[in-house]
C-alpha cells in the first residue's frame, strides 16, 4: 500500500514538473498570447445616451454624472433639448453613471465599458425622488 502511494506521488510530481515546464515554454514561444490587455482596449471611446423620466419620455437638460469605476475624476454633462447626451474622447475604462433632474434621479449604471474606438450607448431612467415624501397625511380619525 505504501509503495502504491509513493508511486502515485512520484507520478504526480513528475506530471506537475512537466506541466510547469510546458507552461514556461509556451510563454516564451508565444508571448503575444500571455498579455491580458489587447491593444485596442487602450484606444479611447465615447459614451452616448438618453435620460428618460418615469413616464418614459426623454428629459431635456438633465444632469448626467459620470466617473471611472475606481472613483477618479467625477464629471457632469447636461442632456440637450431632446434628452440626449454625448461624451467624447473618454479614456478606455469602466465608468459609473447616474442622471438627475427636477429632484428625481436614476440608479447608478455600474461598469459601463468604454474604449476600443467605439461609442457605448446607455439609457438612464429617472425613478427615485429626493427629499420628503409628497404624500398627503391620512385623515384624522373621529372620536
Amino acid at each position: 500500500m505504501r509503495r502504491r502511494i509513493s508511486l502515485a506521488i512520484a507520478l504526480l510530481s513528475t506530471a506537475s514538473a512537466g506541466l510547469a515546464c510546458a507552461s514556461i515554454f509556451y510563454c516564451f514561444a508565444f508571448p503575444e498570447t500571455v498579455y491580458a490587455t489587447p491593444q485596442h482596449h487602450r484606444t479611447p471611446g465615447s459614451l452616448s445616451g438618453v435620460v428618460v423620466g418615469p413616464d418614459d419620455k426623454p428629459v431635456p437638460h438633465a444632469s448626467v454624472n459620470y466617473q471611472s469605476s475606481a472613483g477618479y475624476n467625477p464629471h457632469a454633462v447636461r442632456t440637450d433639448s431632446t434628452g440626449h447626451f454625448h461624451i467624447a474622447r473618454l479614456r478606455a475604462d469602466n465608468y459609473e453613471l447616474r442622471a438627475t433632474a427636477k429632484g428625481i434621479f436614476s440608479e447608478w449604471k455600474h461598469n459601463v465599458a468604454v474604449g476600443g474606438g467605439r461609442d457605448t450607448n446607455v439609457t438612464l431612467r429617472l425613478i427615485y425622488s429626493r427629499g420628503p415624501s409628497t404624500a398627503t397625511k391620512p385623515p384624522a380619525t373621529q372620536k
